[in-house]
């Protein structure tokens, strides 16, 4: 850009320069606006050398930051001189001041095209570089066809050629819809044989964009990229200015592996071994030198080989040659290439097979601990919660508390999430982990959560033998003279819980555990004093008789808050005081809590949140689902008397395929199936049941559920039928202490209402003397569905009824069902169904009728249920991936790992997902081992909403698989997920012989909800394709 001669624009920019302030800058800026304001008012007097100029200072003007509201017309103009001072001058300041959507722009683009299509090459570059700065949808739909012809003329020189490319990338990036790309495959895989290394490194680019959206039309180029690697990594004919430091373009070798890395796998042999040829001769040929030029340079090409080793799952020794090198750089002084080591080391945790060779360099990853660079500290905190198991974990919770000492605070809270994380998931015994978490808070207390010293308070309520020792603990620490407050929470909770079984203990009668308690209390804030006040009230429970000093001296407290302005504390103090007087009954009153129910943990949760890196998350999400914590089980027995816990814990309540019933029915404790009655008899998940729940709890996608005391509904043998076999699902439902049906059902009618789910016309219920079959039809959000009412006798049947209860996401008109039904006839009732929104719930059809002298009711599921509102809709790759990567993560995608999977075949469980409208999309996943499936959910909130599914299974153990499910309704993703798992885990219930004694009530098992903040499963789905 040479400004030579104009000595106009050299005074005024001089003059900005010597500007003493801003103010006598502005004051110049605004003469200088106004000059040219006024000159260009009179265009016609000006000449092409004075427009240039004056369009020259616009630019510097507006560079200065300052606003230019004018002149664009001048600068549009200049486009279309015929000479190149005045059209350089046009192209470059109409790319700086004018944005896609300016209006003048329009006005330019036939002398931009005109200039493309010239012969003149200087016109072409100027115009390309101006539309690739710009992109806009106009430029794209006018000159995108010229732009690709050009950069496959064979007459235009490289320099054109690799700027068309670039242009051609920024349009296609900018507006995919517009650049037609159809066909390019063969053009691309021709561009690829270019000798001339500038036009191969742009297209290369382009390549790489294309590939992203749609691998599956770039098959071909796949040969010719390889071919390019081992064309750079021999260094056979590249130019000498291609050659950085000796590596030949690293730029290209970069952007190849990068297009490699979006095939899901190389299939020829010869072209696999060319490619693993070239990575060795990488991986060997590079070291650290002196150089720092090279050395990035090297270094970029080497990792981007690292991570294209792990995508196409290279062989073992290949994978530990590369564990070995980057064991080698984070040794190393160069702090750049020390972070660059762990990170990928951290993505190295993904590759199965190799954990045991990352252990090898553990007291090096731990060394990194102490590293000056905060940056690099994480990563290395990142490497070692990713691959930390059973085997390792107490040598790196102990150096991550020994490091929690002098850590700064920026990394404190993260430091002491993680290490409570892993000594929950892997902890040998309980009570290592007591031991962690209060060194934990007594290290750290201001960057532990709650969540934290929660967690082991429901640990140390749930096991009894825990329980001493946790104490005598507690009791150890607040012997310091000063502790941190959430030290003396944790303490006093478990001391007035547990604080009597210590009473024989020298130092831990009741008073001395009161006086030693109450030494804290001047120290707290008001938020810790309640449960102060409850250990108190705790102390009097188990001191009974009371010790009238410490009686009095506790009552003292008591009336002293009883006053307090804060309403919590005030309230705990006069109901415990009025309970205190009440003597012996007290130790009723105030029982021990009893055990928590199994929960979920929310500190996966909360260190997914805190986690940004994706490498880091992939690697963690890995080890949770190859070490599943086999240390820490909360046990949830059921209480002596029968009579379930009620406490501020409990699971999620979601409603379930196989118990919907109207309100009232629910607040009676009645949970009806299809044409049966269970009468609920609550009670937590029995012990058996804590190994398959310890993987949810611990597993990546936990989450906290909302205080509730309602009780999941259990099902129970309906008394008055005990003499029927498998009575539960024989009888009629009818309320309580009405009289039974004497008339049973014909068949089974779980097994009729299951079937009618995965089809839409058959029978839903059948007895000797009426038979109700189902037609449905389902369209879009809308459903038709007719009851076939049909007299099997010669006499009519009277009183007939037909009550529909449908749930809150159904709208159900019914028609009218006549009184009576004559002899061997059958009626029709339509039923038309809207769904407003996603749900499991199941409408209930309340029928009645008399036959003689017997009165028959059955309340039966009908089977409007989710699926019913699926339509399945084949997906492609391109636009698979694009959603996939677009839902990133909770709640609008979900994932949980499924234990207790019926055992099938992967055929017959695509067939199953088929009949439930999911269609099984085959090619997406390389893995033979998993399925994806993609289906349409309607309903009047959603509309059409496209839901995606992945299967992953291990051929190893069928009774398990990871399930994930996206979707654009939150709802919409906990529901189907649900569905779904509720279809795939079977639990058996066994008929008992008549006479026999009632069996114990299934256990259900709770659902899992969603996380909210889960890593991204696009990414890792993303990384595998």
């Amino acid at each position: 850009m040479a400004l030579s001669g104009m000595r106009g624009l050299s005074v005024f920019i001089s003059d900005i320069r010597n500007c003493p302030n801003k103010e006598q800058e502005r004051l110049r800026v605004d003469k200088e606006l106004g000059n040219v304001r006024t000159r260009f008012k009179n265009e016609k007097g000006l000449t092409p050398y004075e427009k240039k100029k004056y369009v020259w200072k616009m630019l510097y003007i507006y560079m200065l930051g300052y606003d230019v509201d004018f002149g664009h017309m001048e600068a549009v103009s200049l486009i279309s001189a015929p000479k190149y001072p005045e059209k350089q001058v046009g192209y470059i300041v109409t790319a700086c001041l004018l944005n896609e959507n300016h209006d003048f722009l329009r006005l330019a683009i036939n002398t931009v095209r005109n200039d493309i299509i010239g012969r003149n090459e200087t016109f072409q570059c100027l115009a390309l570089t101006m539309v690739g700065n710009i992109g806009g949808r106009e430029f794209a739909e006018s000159l995108a066809p010229d732009v690709q012809k050009l950069l496959i003329s064979s007459s235009c020189r490289p320099l054109v050629r690799k700027k068309a490319a670039l242009c051609l990338l920024r349009l296609y990036r900018k507006n995919p819809d517009v650049v037609n790309v159809d066909g390019w495959a063969d053009r691309m895989a021709q561009l690829l044989d270019e000798r001339d290394l500038g036009v191969l490194t742009s297209s290369m680019s382009l390549l790489v964009a294309l590939v992203s959206n749609n691998h599956e039309a770039y098959w071909s180029c796949l040969p010719k990229c390889v071919k390019t690697l081992e064309r750079l990594a021999r260094n056979q004919d590249v130019p000498q200015e291609y050659t950085y430091y000796g590596i030949p373009s690293p730029w290209l070798q970069v952007k190849t592996m990068r297009v490699l890395q979006y095939f899901p796998t190389i299939e020829d042999p010869n072209t696999r071994r060319s490619l693993f040829e070239v990575l060795q001769r990488i991986l060997m040929g590079t070291d650290v030198v002196k150089n720092v030029n090279k050395n990035n340079a090297s270094h970029a090409v080497l990792f981007e080989a690292l991570a294209l080793v792990m995508h196409l799952d290279a062989e073992k020794e290949m994978m530990s040659q590369c564990v070995a090198l980057l064991g080698k750089f984070i040794a190393v002084r160069e702090p750049n290439i020390r972070y660059l080591g762990l990170e990928n080391m951290s993505r190295m945790l993904l590759v199965t097979d190799v954990q045991d060779i990352i252990k090898r360099h553990q007291a090096q990853i731990i060394t990194s601990l102490k590293d000056p660079d905060i940056s690099i500290r994480r990563r290395a905190l990142d490497l070692l919660y990713g691959m930390c198991d059973v085997t390792n974990a107490k040598d790196i919770v102990e150096e991550i508390l020994q490091y929690l000492s002098t850590a700064e605070f920026a990394m404190r809270e993260e430091l002491a999430l993680k290490a409570a994380i892993l000594a929950e998931k892997f902890a040998p015994d309980l009570s290592w982990y007591v031991d962690v978490i209060l060194q934990l808070i007594d290290k750290a207390g201001d960057f532990v959560s709650d969540d934290i010293w929660f967690r082991v308070v429901q640990f140390v309520t749930n096991n009894e033998d825990l329980q001493p020792y946790a104490a005598a603990k507690a009791r150890e620490y607040l012997d310091k003279p000063a502790i941190h407050e959430t030290m003396v929470k944790v303490s006093a909770y478990l001391l007035g819980e547990f604080g009597h079984l210590l009473a024989r203990r020298p130092g831990c009668s009741p008073k001395e555990i009161f006086s030693i308690i109450h030494e804290k209390l001047p120290t707290v804030t008001p938020s810790t004093i309640p449960i102060l006040l409850s250990t108190y009230a705790k102390i009097l429970m188990h001191n009974q008789p009371p010790e009238p000093e410490l009686q009095n001296q506790i009552w003292a407290i008591f009336t002293k808050y009883e006053s307090c302005i804060d309403a919590e504390i005030q309230q705990r103090a006069v109901e415990y005081f009025a309970l205190s007087r009440k003597g012996a009954a007290l130790m009723d009153i105030l029982a021990e809590m009893p055990k928590f129910p199994e929960r979920q943990s929310a500190l996966i949760k909360k260190a997914e949140d805190t986690e940004v890196d994706t490498a880091e998350q992939s690697a963690i999400k890995l080890r949770s689902q190859q070490h599943p914590s086999n240390a820490l089980v909360v046990t949830d027995q059921r209480p002596a008397n029968g009579i379930p816990p009620v406490t501020q814990l409990s699971l999620v309540k979601v409603p379930s395929m196989s118990s919907n019933v109207d309100h009232n029915a629910a607040e009676q404790g009645l949970s009806p199936e299809n044409g049966t009655l269970s009468i609920v008899d609550p009670q937590p998940p029995s012990a058996d049941h804590q190994a398959d729940l310890l993987g949810d709890l611990l597993g990546p996608l936990a989450i906290e559920g909302p205080p509730s005391t309602d009780v999941q509904p259990q099902q129970n043998i309906v008394s008055g039928v005990e003499d029927f076999p498998n009575a539960v699902e024989a009888t009629a439902i009818v309320p309580v202490g009405e009289q039974t049906n004497s008339i049973q059902p014909v068949g089974n009618i779980a097994e009729r209402f299951h079937a009618l789910c995965l089809k839409d016309s058959g029978v839903l219920y059948e007895d000797p003397y009426i038979q109700i079959g189902i037609k449905a039809e389902w369209r879009a959000h809308h459903g038709r569905l007719v009851l076939f009412l049909g007299n099997k006798n010669t006499n009519p049947l009277l009183s007939v009824q037909a009550i529909i209860l449908p749930p809150s996401h159904l709208k159900i008109e019914l028609s009218l069902v006549p009184e009576t039904i004559p002899p061997r006839a059958q009626v029709q009732c339509p039923l038309e169904i809207v769904n407003l929104r996603p749900s499991r719930d199941v409408a209930v059809l309340d029928f009645s009728y008399k036959f003689g002298n017997n009165m028959v009711n059955s309340k039966l599921r009908l089977p409007a249920v989710l699926n019913k509102f699926l339509q399945p809709i084949p997906v492609s790759a391109e636009e698979f991936f694009p959603q996939w990567r677009s839902l990133s993560g909770p709640p609008l995608k979900l994932q949980e790992v499924i234990r207790g999977v019926r055992p099938m075949p992967l055929l017959d469980m695509a067939n199953l997902f088929n009949s439930f409208r999911l269609m099984v999309c085959s090619g997406l996943d390389p893995n033979p081992n998993n399925l994806v499936a993609s289906t349409t959910f309607y309903s009047e909130s959603t509309r059409a909403m496209l839901c995606l599914v992945r299967i992953e299974t291990d051929p190893a153990d069928r009774t398990q698989l990871r399930m994930t499910v996206a979707s654009g309704d939150p709802t919409l993703t906990l529901e189907l997920k649900e569905f779904i798992k509720e279809q795939l885990v079977s639990i058996p219930t066994a008929s008992r012989a008549p006479g026999a004694a009632p069996p114990a009530p299934p256990v259900l098992q709770p659902t899992s909800p969603p996380s909210a903040a889960l890593t991204d499963p696009g990414a890792m789905l993303a990384g595998l394709l």
